[in-house]
């Protein structure tokens, strides 16, 4: 056989087969990627904290009752869900932070066995374990106290919209997008779980699950009860964000007559001495050397 029809075989048979090999291992990779995407959405949350977290995740998880479990998530879901605190990775930190405390205060009581000591590295222990829930509960009250402030705000522009020809969801969508607050995070959240499939039963009702605000929780469920017996929504509205005014101002005004009673206790056991000491100083010391010189 002629040598160049060998070496021409050899090469288009070397061309067809890494050919066909891309082809093949291009689609698998595909396929395993569309796989992995599928099933992303498919997995169950224990499965996703097992593969995510070790040994201190899932010591934390056994350690924890149940009902602690739901607390927490609840300070999660007031605190907005930070991406960078999960219920998992909480978990953890907290047995962490107990075993520094705990080690800490091992290390106290080798120093100095006091029963004083011994109080404090009790203190730490219990203190490293309560510090993720005592910084969630702040960043709650702190995100809740915005959502507060924004509220009637938020519902003037949601008015403005409804009234000029715009849909509820519309106003809705437009005071989120032009919102920066978590107040318009929610809100966005809410139509997100419109569009995947919830109703907007259950949609208004998870965005006043995951709040504790009192005003807005009342305008959550004004909002679904016009929903069910087809009240124009345009009434709900002016009447809510009325509402939403007058509390505002009546919120003003309290914080306003509780000041002078805040300001009362610094006066007394700071301000007061020391004007006493700057009047009544200088006329003590002449009495002091006037009676001390007789």
């Amino acid at each position: 056989m002629d040598l160049t029809v060998v070496i021409g075989t050899i090469l288009l048979s070397t061309s067809l087969g890494f050919l066909l090999w891309m082809i093949l291992s291009s689609e698998q990779k595909t396929r395993s990627a569309i796989r992995s995407n599928l099933a992303r959405g498919f997995e169950t949350t224990e499965a996703v904290r097992h593969r995510d977290l070790g040994l201190l995740y899932r010591v934390g998880q056994q350690l924890t009752p149940p009902s602690y479990t739901r607390k927490l998530d609840r300070l999660l879901a007031l605190a907005g869900r930070p991406a960078s605190m999960p219920l998992q990775r909480l978990l953890a930190a907290k047995l962490a932070l107990t075993f520094a405390g705990g080690l800490l205060a091992f290390v106290m009581i080798r120093s100095n066995p006091s029963s004083t000591m011994i109080l404090l590295g009790i203190f730490l222990t219990v203190l490293g374990y309560f510090i993720p829930d005592l910084m969630l509960y702040s960043k709650g009250q702190e995100r809740q106290k915005a959502m507060q402030l924004e509220l009637a705000n938020t519902l003037d522009q949601m008015l403005i919209s409804v009234e000029a020809g715009l849909g509820f969801e519309a106003a809705m969508a437009r005071a989120g997008a032009n919102g920066k607050g978590p107040l318009a995070e929610e809100l966005v959240r809410t139509l997100q779980d419109m569009q995947v499939g919830r109703s907007r039963r259950e949609s208004y009702l998870a965005l006043a699950d995951r709040t504790n605000v009192p005003e807005l929780r009342s305008f959550v469920k004004a909002i679904v009860q016009a929903d069910a017996y087809g009240i124009a929504l345009s009434g709900v509205l002016r009447t809510q964000a009325k509402v939403m005014r007058v509390k505002r101002r009546q919120r003003a005004e309290e914080k306003a007559m509780k000041l002078p009673v805040m300001v009362l206790f610094p006066l007394l056991f700071f301000i007061f001495p020391v004007l006493f000491i700057a009047i009544l100083g200088p006329a003590a010391i002449n009495a002091i050397a006037t009676f001390s010189g007789q």
